[in-house]
């Protein structure tokens, strides 16, 4: 299988090097464009040993499955680029941001094969998480295929497309909310007496081992919440700070409010005659 990335960034790059260190695909069979502004990230790919080009058509005529790795407002202008090497063998990978299958298929010839995904940044260093949804033209076996190359950077699964945005305001943009609660709880390990690099270290690791302890156990976070808040102990005194701050009804916000922005990124980011079609 030949992989091409139309759009060299970080993201691309951290499917590349997932694709390559798993040993699916090798680096001679993964091929990445540009435009000339942008060439340091040609240089990095071709740090990689990946192929490199400025032309996108060179992309679909060298290639099996190709990412749109671009920027919504670019998708139009890379469509129309791409649409005359397209044929019913190639399969359309988009990344990106708010943009329907509905739409995409409607740049591209009839019974285009395409698929929307939703990574996220800790895909660069494989532990991502990514949802994908089919396009109506896809056939047996796509799917598979997809997880197959997702999975290669961390966790994959397929979803409705309806909930593409709320993974965005989930997973896709969860790791900045997680960012956010690592430094402030280094910053609340400073203000007691610790050095901040031990602080962030441990913040980061506590964020990781709860994580893993709610995927590895399969018990819900309310009960293990619970079970490490024993009477009168300083977990529920903590705990109180944070419920009285509102933080779980703040994280609710946030999936909301990125998710209606992916919604409305995706839909500004189209011409007119075709926004809103999935309202």
């Amino acid at each position: 299988m030949k992989i091409g990335f139309i759009g060299a960034g970080k993201m691309a790059q951290a499917l590349a090097r997932g694709l390559i260190n798993s040993g699916r695909i090798t680096a001679e069979n993964i091929i990445a464009s540009s435009p000339k502004r942008d060439e340091l990230f040609l240089e990095q790919c071709k740090s990689m040993g990946l192929n490199t080009t400025h032309e996108n058509a060179e992309v679909v005529q060298k290639s099996d499955v190709i990412f749109l790795a671009v920027k919504p407002v670019h998708v139009s202008k890379v469509a129309s680029e791409i649409a005359p090497a397209l044929s019913k063998e190639h399969l359309v990978v988009s990344i990106a941001l708010g943009i329907t299958i509905r739409n995409i298929e409607s740049l591209l010839p009839t019974k285009s094969r395409v698929v929307r995904v939703m990574p996220n940044t800790p895909s660069v260093v494989r532990a991502g998480a990514s949802a994908f949804a089919m396009g109506s033209a896809c056939r047996d076996g796509d799917a598979e295929t997809v997880e197959r190359l997702l999975s290669t950077v961390g966790f994959a699964v397929e979803v409705p497309e309806i909930q593409i945005d709320p993974v965005t305001g989930l997973s896709g943009s969860g790791p900045s909310y997680m960012f956010s609660v690592i430094e402030g709880l280094a910053d609340g390990g400073v203000k007691v007496g610790l050095p901040r690099d031990l602080a962030i270290k441990l913040a980061a690791y506590t964020l990781l081992g709860a994580a893993k302890m709610v995927l590895e156990t399969g018990i819900h976070p309310a009960q293990l919440k619970d079970d490490v808040q024993s009477p009168g102990g300083s977990s529920v005194y903590g705990m109180h700070k944070l419920e009285s701050g509102g933080l779980k009804g703040i994280l609710i916000d946030a999936v909301e409010a990125a998710t209606n922005r992916s919604r409305a990124t995706g839909d500004k980011a189209l011409p007119r005659d075709f926004r809103n079609t999935e309202m």
